[in-house]
């Protein structure tokens, strides 16, 4: 998975059709068990792109995460959908899926 920060969060966004943003933290305990199943959805459909919003405190303001984990669904360089909190692996699927 590939990490974005605040200096290179607008490329990484623009440079799929779709992409997965989770906004994360290092300390955030959900955040880490969402890990391996973001990796196992990476580029199948959609690439996955962690954002520690502790390193990217502006993307994190701009799009208002208050809570993490938090994931977002890009297209063309704009949101399209949120869903907040440690998601079941078989539903985070079937969410990326819809934007493949």
């Amino acid at each position: 998975m590939r990490e974005a920060t605040d200096a290179d969060f607008d490329t990484v966004i623009s440079e799929s059709r779709a992409v997965l943003v989770d906004f994360h933290a290092s300390w955030c305990g959900p955040c880490k068990a969402m890990e391996p199943h973001l990796a196992a959805i990476d580029g199948t459909p959609l690439p996955v792109v962690k954002v520690d919003i502790d390193k990217a405190p502006e993307a994190a303001s701009r799009f208002g995460i208050r809570s993490v984990p938090t994931l977002v669904v890009f297209q063309g360089g704009e949101p399209v959908d949120m869903k907040v909190g440690a998601q079941q692996p078989s539903a985070l699927k079937a969410w990326a899926a819809r934007y493949a």
